[in-house]
């Protein structure tokens, strides 16, 4: 069984979306391979973020945690004796726990020439520790040190949640995006596209005079999915991850559901 939704599945953002987004690295790579010819190779990579504000995604990319204990919970107001007497402690309001970092690994797939194994393109699913602070930051300085390095940088962007690291005034507003920005170039390529639309196929470019080989995202969606089983693990009656869609486009989901999904 693959996703009933035409393009991206919103029930993917969710606390599936590691997993999701480790199998979308690894398929991606399985279609590039056999295209780009044998003057290149393509590599899984990974890059860690520290993440300081973990409880910026609780119940969606990290496990739960207990951030507070209500009033009533917290234990009942101790004593203090002195010489003089005896002072009774004020209650704390409630009681929070430390927020550690956390240690987030990104996959990334490289595209390399196979003679000197330079970098030539590399291609980012965006997480959404890319999307927040304290990460934001950190990856636009990437995203800029590629392009200065000479690197061809395709963003793909599956996150409906978060701020888009690239910023424009005429940027499309959109449920989801990908971004291609070409070595030397002065320009980004933007395709947007939202819960109805279908994935769009994508160009890689490659080393000159090299050209372009071309990605079908919806079947490296589809095979992820289906590989995975992940409809035994997402319950369509329920309402998707965060964040909350519109009146008009959930009543478009629900239709749709009701229609592919069997009763």
């Amino acid at each position: 069984m693959t996703t009933p939704f035409p393009g991206m599945d919103p029930y993917l953002e969710g606390y599936l979306w590691p997993d999701v987004h480790l199998g979308l690295s690894f398929l991606i790579k399985e279609l590039i391979v056999p295209r780009v010819g044998t003057n290149y190779v393509v590599r899984n990579a990974t890059y860690t973020v520290e993440d300081t504000s973990p409880e910026e995604d609780v119940g969606i990319m990290y496990p739960d945690v207990e951030v507070l204990r209500r009033k009533d919970e917290v234990k009942e107001a101790s004593t203090i004796e002195y010489a003089g007497g005896i002072d009774t402690l004020t209650p704390a309001t409630i009681s929070l726990d430390l927020a550690f970092p956390i240690e987030v690994r990104i996959p990334v797939i490289e595209i390399r020439d196979r003679q000197d194994n330079q970098l030539i393109t590399a291609i980012e699913i965006l997480s959404p520790v890319n999307k927040r602070n304290p990460g934001l930051e950190p990856y636009r300085k990437k995203r800029l040190r590629l392009h200065e390095a000479g690197v061809h940088l395709l963003e793909i962007d599956l996150l409906r949640r978060g701020e888009r690291p690239f910023k424009h005034p005429y940027l499309p507003k959109s449920h989801y995006m990908a971004l291609l920005t070409r070595a030397g170039s002065t320009s980004t390529q933007v395709w947007a596209f939202n819960l109805e639309d279908t994935l769009p196929v994508l160009p890689i470019p490659l080393k000159s005079p090299d050209p372009d080989v071309s990605l079908v995202l919806r079947k490296a969606l589809e095979e992820v999915y289906t590989r995975s089983l992940y409809h035994l693990s997402i319950d369509y009656r329920e309402d998707p991850p965060p964040p909350a869609l519109k009146v008009e486009e959930q009543k478009w989901m629900r239709e749709l559901l009701d229609i592919t999904l069997p009763g």
